[in-house]
């Protein structure tokens, strides 16, 4: 069992409107300042999703490299950008996000429905998406939202290779109307089909919703490790919204000290998923 936690936060998503949950951070300044606040307290991961001027969901190239500059020169974070983006985006889009040169990448293994929504990732996509990044020495995150996601990822790797930094890192998905429920049985479910991909292979988990705490519980007690954030949910207790990505942070660390596996430092990630040093 891993004895440290690895604590990734996602402050923002594409889901959420600024309107009507004003804590979110939309621009470059409250990113950065939510980042700064998320790291101090034990992250060390950001995934990032980013808006523009009116706070819409957008990939523009610009605000990316923005995005991921400030983001490295204000903290030590590994920087994940998010190639899922908004479900409207368009694939050249979404591998596009590649060229802002991110620590890390998304890439989510199968479509599916999304609520009212499709996202869709069809398979020439997902290969055209591992391999890009295993040409530029990007590490990927592979999104996990259903279980046979997971058999997708076995026959990737079969077919074109370990990822950059020669390490398997999956996120649970769990709680989106379309996937898999943010369950223990689930959780154990998606846990016992890892054994199936290369030795080694390390996974988080991330509950949607109200299956947050759930869902955290049970990473814990599997060896797994933690993503929280706004992207996933914006109720911190039932009737009581969340106030900032702070907040969220600091109960995941709190229930990875409890476990005794506590936050793992911005090196010790960068060593467990093989993403190189900052200033590569």
């Amino acid at each position: 069992m891993t004895t440290g936690t690895l604590i990734t936060v996602a402050p923002t998503g594409a889901e959420s409107a600024k309107a009507e949950v004003p804590a979110l951070p939309v621009t470059l300044d409250e990113l950065l300042l939510t980042a700064k606040e998320c790291e101090a307290l034990g992250a060390a991961v950001i995934h990032v999703h980013i808006r523009d001027d009116e706070a819409k969901p957008t990939l523009d190239q610009g605000r990316l490299r923005e995005t991921v500059t400030a983001l490295r020169e204000g903290t030590d974070l590994i920087v994940q950008l998010s190639s899922g983006g908004a479900v409207t985006d368009p694939e050249a889009d979404r591998l596009a996000v590649l060229d802002a040169g991110p620590d890390m990448a998304s890439c989510t293994m199968g479509t599916l429905n999304f609520g009212d929504d499709v996202f869709l990732n069809r398979w020439e996509f997902i290969v055209d998406l591992h391999t890009r990044m295993q040409e530029r020495g990007i590490v990927p995150e592979y999104e996990i939202f259903d279980l046979g996601h997971l058999t997708a990822l076995q026959r990737l790797l079969g077919k074109y290779g370990l990822p950059a930094g020669g390490h398997v890192h999956v996120d649970f998905v769990m709680g989106v109307p379309g996937g898999m429920p943010g369950t223990t049985p689930a959780l154990v479910a998606a846990h016992q089909a890892l054994r199936d991909l290369p030795e080694g292979t390390t996974f988080s988990a991330t509950g949607i919703g109200r299956s947050t705490i759930p869902v955290m519980l049970a990473s814990l007690s599997a060896g797994g490790h933690l993503r929280v954030g706004m992207e996933d949910t914006v109720t911190y207790a039932k009737g009581r919204p969340v106030e900032s990505n702070m907040q969220l942070v600091a109960r995941a660390v709190g229930f990875a000290q409890l476990a005794q596996r506590p936050p793992l430092t911005t090196a010790e990630a960068r060593a467990l998923l093989g993403v190189p040093a900052a200033g590569r």
